[in-house]
């Protein structure tokens, strides 16, 4: 008899992606290779990525009934919000989503993802960056404040929407890990003028506590929680 296959899927922007550094590097493929090697006969995982590049919530909502529903994934990974907090110039003053709007999109996410037969949802904060000292357009907030205000949402939102959604709390890892010292935080980023994306070794503390979060995550599954 064929093994079942437990699907899990990424769903997210250019912190799943990986972005400028070697596929090999990226937490998620490494997350991926894990997962294969922990398989035994009775189970094999397929992990997918389903993360873009620049994505916010409501982009992901558009791309969803393709790349997440007609996979109908067992566990998802979701993480958005460097690309809803963002203020472009041409929108002055306007977030590309708003925090209302941001708020709602994750619950639709989650509520869509359930009803596709998503069993368990894991939902993470977003890091901290280097961006705290400039302003965006149309704004007296850096881009750092406006990722802090969300990353609250995203907590809200794990919060009150269940048990079957578990919050990693990526922010509170980083700080915990830094002790907010700036020095070390830009170890974890790319440097300047990104300050924003993850080196290799901000895929490394990724990857340390996002790994076994997995890995439970399947157990529970396997239990039937």
């Amino acid at each position: 008899m064929k093994p079942k296959s437990t699907k899990i899927i990424f769903f997210g922007d250019s912190i799943c992606v990986g972005q400028y550094v070697s596929i090999h590097k990226g937490w998620v493929t490494r997350v991926s290779a894990y997962l294969s090697e922990i398989e035994d006969c009775t189970q094999q995982y397929v992990v997918i990525n389903a993360s873009s590049s620049g994505r916010t919530t409501r982009l992901a909502l558009e791309n969803m009934p393709y790349e997440v529903q007609s996979i109908r994934p067992d566990l998802m990974l979701l993480q958005f919000g460097m690309n809803d907090c963002n203020y472009w110039r041409s929108d002055p003053g306007v977030p590309r989503v708003s925090a209302r709007a941001f708020e709602g999109n994750l619950h639709e996410i989650i509520e869509r993802a359930h009803r596709t037969g998503v069993k368990k949802i894991l939902l993470n904060t977003n890091h901290p960056t280097g961006l705290a000292d400039r302003s965006m357009p149309g704004t007296s907030i850096s881009y750092q404040e406006s990722n802090a205000a969300y990353n609250q949402i995203i907590r809200n939102v794990a919060e009150t929407s269940g048990a079957n959604v578990v919050l990693t709390d990526i922010e509170r890892i980083f700080h915990e890990y830094t002790g907010r010292d700036e020095e070390r935080l830009l170890e974890l980023l790319l440097p300047a003028p990104d300050l924003l994306h993850l080196s290799e070794k901000g895929h490394d503390l990724y990857y340390e506590h996002v790994a076994p979060q997995i890995v439970s995550a399947l157990r529970d599954l396997t239990n039937g929680q």
